[in-house]
């Protein structure tokens, strides 16, 4: 009998040696597959995605995508499978399309706690999320309030805005920036690194090239710049390190919990915000129930997130074979988890192209689910509340134009959107 290395075929496609027997095996029970040339991460598709997930979900739990060779995970409980279940996909490898930037951002010393596994997650975890609870957040609600009212003051005088730049972006970038503490230089980096911290974890496109050196920039600043002495003293990024000397974490995870606080912090509520700014502009009636009831309040908030995921896909490292309705994804695959496809899932949801503040709505997952489930999602929602409730005292109506949409390989945003206030003493 032959020796078991001469009948190595090649290379799989996580680029694994493989067995030539193997590789049949795989190949026999992959022959019924749903297939897509679809690409995701073009300029068409972006702005207008939700045609295309509709087609992947009617193609299949899950599909492969043969322009990426990568599958993709399309409805919701697949999604949801996927994401509570660390164990079989895993973040720990990365979460991003590339392999190059997968071996930046994960492993010792590089991950934080998006691209690791228990144990060491639930370490970074209690450092990075200690100040995103809703107790330690109950000492800034009357901040952010305050800063919620004096914005909407200032839009009730200037009655024509740019709902991203002048609304959205005035919470995130005055409260949160404030919050971690980084060096003035890094504060006005914040939204250019984040951008392009999500750019990076699709393809190796334009986009996604273009985002390297962003990135680079971004690691040496959290080396050299984010550090005791150069960071605000008792801030939330002043704190990584305070654990660091204690004990509760490795000194060299630093830098790279450090990471946690300057993208997701931002971008998401941002883009977050935009959504909930513009469905609510473009349904008058929905703004009208909520003016006559605020407990419809949170409804909003989470149909807006579950119509426009701000993150739309992040990818998962597949450690065993697992079966979708009989669609076999290997061991070692790398697959797309498409959280803005699950959330539109006709499966799961009635009319789900419809944006409805009274729908059961509180188990999307835009803001993910199991273990990585979004950290900074209490205090994203506190700075949505307190905006909305701002507005809703002082606001009759306000109209939205055609926003521009953000190009990112993995989120969904605007770039601007055109608002127009009308203020409840002069309403017409």
């Amino acid at each position: 009998m032959e020796p078991r290395w001469l009948l190595i075929e090649g290379r799989n496609e996580a680029g694994q040696v493989e067995y030539a027997e193997n590789r049949r095996d795989r190949e026999n029970k992959m022959i019924d597959r749903p297939e897509s040339d679809v690409d995701l991460f073009t300029t068409e598709v972006m702005k207008d995605p939700y045609p295309v997930y509709r087609m992947l979900r009617d193609l299949g739990p899950a599909v492969w995508l043969t322009k990426h060779q990568v599958w993709c995970i399309t409805r919701y409980e697949g999604v949801k499978r996927v994401l509570g279940d660390y164990r079989t996909f895993t973040t720990s490898k990365g979460v991003a399309m590339d392999p190059a930037v997968n071996e930046a951002t994960s492993g010792p010393g590089r991950a934080n706690s998006l691209t690791s596994d228990p144990p060491l997650h639930d370490e970074i975890r209690r450092v990075t999320g200690a100040p995103l609870t809703p107790r330690a957040l109950a000492g800034i609600k009357e901040q952010i309030e305050t800063t919620a009212r004096n914005l909407v003051d200032d839009l009730c005088k200037r009655r024509t805005v740019d709902g991203m730049v002048d609304v959205a972006q005035v919470l995130p970038l005055t409260i949160v920036s404030e919050m971690v503490g980084l060096p003035e230089e890094g504060k006005k980096s914040m939204l250019r690194w984040a951008a392009a911290t999500f750019n990076a974890m699709g393809p190796m496109n334009e986009l996604g090239s273009e985002a390297l050196p962003q990135i680079r920039e971004l690691h040496q600043f959290c080396i050299n710049d984010a550090v005791p002495g150069k960071l605000k003293a008792d801030g939330w990024a002043d704190r990584i390190y305070q654990a660091a000397a204690r004990g509760e974490i490795p000194a060299q995870q630093c830098p790279g919990m450090m990471r946690e606080y300057i993208g997701p912090s931002l971008d998401t509520t941002i883009f977050a915000t935009g959504h909930l700014l513009r469905h609510l502009g473009d349904n008058p009636d929905q703004w009208q129930l909520l003016r006559n009831n605020r407990s419809l309040l949170p409804g909003a908030i989470n149909e807006a997130l579950r119509m426009e995921a701000p993150i739309r896909l992040f990818s998962r490292y597949v450690r065993a074979e697992s079966t979708f309705d009989e669609i076999v994804i290997p061991e070692g695959a790398r697959l797309l988890v498409l959280y803005a496809s699950a959330n539109r899932d006709e499966r799961k949801w009635q009319d789900p192209d419809r944006f409805d503040i009274t729908r059961r709505n509180g188990d999307h997952v835009a803001f993910g689910f199991g273990i990585h489930t979004c950290a900074g999602m209490h205090l994203a929602k506190l700075e949505i509340t307190s905006l909305l409730n701002a507005m809703l005292d002082r606001i009759a109506r306000f109209e939205v134009g055609e926003p521009v949409i953000s190009m990112n390989n993995t989120l969904r945003g605007y770039d601007r959107l055109p608002l127009t206030i009308y203020p409840a003493e002069v309403a017409v």
